[in-house]
Parts: structure tokens; sequence; C-alpha cells
């Protein structure tokens, strides 16, 4: 049994059942025993692979795309580059490399900065860009950053924050807890709490019993935080991440522990917790600041910013085992059975 676990039950055991929410936020951030605050979860000595650790392709097309959007909406000289989220510091790390031979006048001018809460991450960062010919500013809140022009992208970021989920019963939907068995084991249980029939989807009505739909205010309020400062100084924001579009009931709450899916409740702490991101949703908050929306594949997204034309470069002249390896990088991040079609790409602009 975790640290984590025993923790969870005695203070279940005192107060009663939690939250979804309440579950997935101690599991991650727990001062003691959460998962991101004790652990390295990325790369292949963690639990899961990002897109940016595949390979130095993804972050450089990235930072194609941030030079790009930057340049539709005029140039602005006093821009911020910013990253939330952003794990080990790669894509970052990649980006500034792109940018800066693109536009050596552009990387100099901008402004640099990674939004991480965790010191511990801050340090894995600060190590990996450590040689990197721009310095970037770190901030532990969005709402820190400068006030500025902005242009943020994130990457799996929203499918780490915390879901409510509501089950259907007999009585109505009702929100789903984390409570004791008669064992004293950790499950799930329907609460008395009910959700607003105007938040659920078209598809709740003929759903069967025990169907579970989810709502993520927590990922709602902080892209509100983005679309209003967006709207109010100019710039743009691109979030990556598996889900899916179109809002709909199905329980998405998932475990990985090294690189496998694990049970949710079986080790709180020592596996990664996450749901799949309702875009659908994103979208709708975005749009009701009046910002322009365009959803698309992570596969689609990547080929047409030039992926292909990147791995035939970076293969001219090399070895067949470095080319192979190349072209195993290229299916991970966009075929269709892999990262290609499950992960979708939001692009949200002031035009």
């Amino acid at each position: 049994m975790t640290k984590l676990k025993e923790k969870l039950k005695r203070t279940i055991a005192l107060t009663g059942p939690i939250s979804v929410a309440e579950y997935m936020t101690q599991c991650l951030l727990d001062p003691e025993f959460g998962y991101y605050t004790t652990r390295e979860p990325f790369g292949r000595k963690g639990d899961f692979i990002t897109a940016p650790e595949v390979s130095q392709m993804f972050g450089e097309l990235i930072g194609v795309w941030v030079y790009s959007a930057w340049k539709a909406a005029g140039a602005p000289g006093n821009a911020v580059v910013a990253e939330i989220g952003p794990g080990r510091g790669t894509l970052m790390k990649d980006l500034l490399r792109t940018v800066s031979r693109l536009d050596p006048a552009f990387a100099r001018q901008t402004r640099f900065a990674l939004i991480e809460a965790s010191p511990r991450l801050v340090e894995v960062q600060k190590a990996t860009l450590a040689n990197s010919s721009t310095s970037p500013e770190w901030y532990s809140r969005f709402e820190d950053l400068p006030e500025a022009p902005l242009f943020i992208v994130s990457n799996e970021l929203f499918d780490a924050l915390p879901i409510r989920q509501f089950v259907k019963t007999m009585s109505g939907w009702r929100e789903r807890m984390v409570g004791l068995d008669k064992d004293g084991e950790l499950a799930f249980f329907a609460g008395a709490a009910s959700v607003d029939a105007g938040l659920l989807p078209a598809d709740a009505a003929t759903a069967p019993e025990g169907a579970v739909f989810e709502a993520a205010p927590a990922r709602d309020a902080l892209m509100d935080q983005i679309a209003e400062r967006l709207k109010q100084l100019g710039g743009a924001g691109l979030f990556i991440d598996y889900g899916f579009e179109k809002t709909a009931v199905g329980d998405t709450l998932q475990a990985v522990k090294n690189h496998t899916y694990d049970d949710v409740l079986a080790h709180p702490g020592e596996a990664d917790i996450t749901s799949h991101v309702d875009f659908d949703a994103l979208s709708r908050v975005a749009r009701s600041h009046g910002l322009t929306c365009l959803l698309t594949t992570q596969g689609e997204f990547l080929l047409q910013l030039g992926l292909l034309e990147r791995a035939g470069q970076l293969g001219a002249g090399k070895s067949a085992s470095v080319q192979e390896s190349i072209r195993d990088a290229v299916e991970r991040l966009a075929a269709p059975d892999q990262m290609g079609t499950l992960f979708k790409v939001l692009a949200i602009t002031t035009h």
C-alpha cells in the first residue's frame, strides 16, 4: 500500500468521502506523497514519454508556429513567449534553438517564460536549459506573467487538471465520490450532490444507469484566464493534449504507472492520474471572449508545419539506424494509430 493511500484512507475514515477532483489533486500534488512532488514522471525512466521527449522535431515545429503567430499578430516588439506546465523543459529548449535560428532579432527582443508550480521541476528545467542561447524567466503562476502580448503553449497540461465526475443513478445524476468499502478499501460511490442539467451533453438523456459525465471547472477557469489575457493584450495560444472534440458522456479517468495502465485507486501518489480533455468545452470558453479557435489533430498539425521535411533534413547523410530512428519518431508523433489522432491541437487567436 502506498503512503498516500494510507493517508487518504485515514482522512476519509475521519471526514467522509472525497470528490474525484479532490482525489486527483491529492494524488498529484500532495506535499508529502504526491506524484508530481516526489518523482520524475517524464521520459523513459519515468511513467510516460511526452511528445517533446520523442523527438526534437516536436519542439522545433512548435517554435515555427510561435514565430508565425507572432508575425501574424503584427510582430509586437515587447512580446512574451510562455510555456505553461513545461515538464523537463525539453520543448522550450528546442523552441528556443529554433526561433534563434529563424530570427535572431526576435529571440533577442522577446521575453521567454516558463510557468511551473513545482520547485523540484524548476530545477530540472533550469538544468535542461542551462546552455540555451536565450535565458528564460520562471513564474509559479500564470497571473504573474508580465503584461504584454502573449504567445503561450502547453503540452499535456489540461489532462492533469482535476475533474469532477457525475454518475447516472436511479435518482438522477450524482457526483462520483471516493470513499471506503466494507473492507476499508478505496472505492467509488455515488454522492448526494447533483449537476446542473444545463451542463449535461445531448447524449445524457439516453445514457444508461452507471454512465459517467465529466466536468472540468479547473480547466475552464485556466482557459478563461488565458483567453482574457489574450483578448486584452493580444497574442495567441496553442494547447496540445489527448482528448475528444465534442462534449459527451464517458468515463476517461485513467492512471499510468511504469508505462502501463493501472487501476485508478490502486497506487495513489505512485501513478500518474489524468483524464481526456474536452476540447469542445475549452473552445466554448475561448470563444466567449471573442477569440477564434481552430481544432485539429496532432498528426495534421505537425505534417502541415513540415514534419516530413524536417525529418528529411535531420536524416540526410546519416546512418541507416539514425534514419530509422527518425522515421519511428515521425510515426509515433503523427500516425493515426499512435499519437497522431488521439492528441488534439487547439490554436486560439485574436483575429
